[in-house]
């Protein structure tokens, strides 16, 4: 049986979570795994992400290279995947989910609301950021790019006061121990998909898909399925100052989806926030009722406002 090529992004985190894929693969499917790096656009241009076009710069190299032939698999953070479907490509597999919430990491073991007025918090999203304005904590936010280890070392040389990043990238690199706090989602609703795995094939390697579709976990395809119709129908991308976070609960008659959902200004000064539940089984239609529901609240316009500015 031949080896199986799986395509990964170069950086450490991306290739940790592949790397957790190949041995999900090895276990399930009993095929030998090696691990192809792919260079992408986010990685090779420092600029802010949304002026890159945001959503999909670190999903188009990986892409192209499984549609040539030249990997078998592509892995990705999930956040990172357009809404649209690709053409010729297959979402085979959601494995389950990484805790999907942000933390802080910050000198002196800080957590947000001990940080002094003015001190200076890194974060490279618009919807971290617009989150952190709405707290009012007079903290002076600022953009930050870079992999993990590049974003703590500008706490630890004094750059910044704080950085903030996504707990799940931590826990996979066993860096958790840097965050000095978890952020509530009340404070702060992660990215639609955020802590979540995508493996993807070609849609005729159907051989293939039928294996990788026994790494899908359901609870977690339902709940990443919610937020990203909540993305989608809000046309939003990573430029937009939207979080989502969707989660299988018990209800009074079985399992049901939980989805919450908030729409935000860039200067975080106005939001729209909403949740919603419904049946599992209909996840994205869950997703799609509670974005109709911020549409007709206002949620379009106030994410339509100037990009705030981010540095490099």
């Amino acid at each position: 049986m031949t080896v199986l090529r799986l395509g990964t992004r170069a950086s450490a985190l991306a290739t940790t979570q592949s790397g957790l894929v190949a041995d999900l693969i090895r276990q399930r499917l009993g095929r030998e795994v090696e691990l192809v790096t792919i260079t992408t656009e986010g990685d090779v241009n420092a600029a802010p992400l949304a002026t890159l076009g945001g959503t999909g710069v670190f999903v188009s190299a990986l892409r192209d290279a499984l549609l040539r032939g030249e990997v078998d698999v592509a892995v990705h953070s999930l956040k990172d995947l357009p809404t649209a479907p690709a053409d010729g490509i297959a979402l085979a597999a959601v494995p389950v989910r990484e805790d999907p919430r942000d933390v802080v990491v910050a000198r002196d073991g800080l957590t947000l609301g001990e940080l002094p007025h003015g001190s200076r918090v890194g974060t490279g999203s618009p919807r971290r950021a617009a989150q952190l304005e709405a707290l009012g904590l007079g903290l002076d936010v600022s953009g930050v790019r870079g992999n993990v280890d590049t974003r703590i070392g500008k706490v630890a040389s004094g750059e910044y006061d704080a950085v903030l990043l996504a707990r799940a990238g931590l826990a996979r690199l066993g860096r958790l121990d840097d965050a000095t706090e978890v952020l509530d989602p009340l404070q702060m609703l992660p990215a639609p998909g955020q802590g979540a795995l995508a493996i993807e094939c070609r849609t005729d390697d159907t051989d293939l898909a039928r294996g990788l579709a026994a790494l899908d976990d359901a609870a977690t395809r339902a709940a990443v399925t919610a937020e990203r119709a909540v993305l989608a129908t809000l046309e939003a991308g990573c430029s937009a100052p939207l979080g989502a976070l969707a989660e299988v609960v018990e209800g009074e008659d079985g399992d049901e989806l939980w989805v919450r959902a908030v729409a935000l200004s860039h200067d975080g000064g106005l939001s729209v926030r909403r949740s919603a539940t419904g049946p599992v089984a209909d996840a994205a239609g869950v997703g799609h009722r509670l974005a109709s529901d911020m549409l007709a609240d206002g949620a379009a316009d106030l994410m339509e406002a100037p990009v705030r500015k981010q540095q490099a």
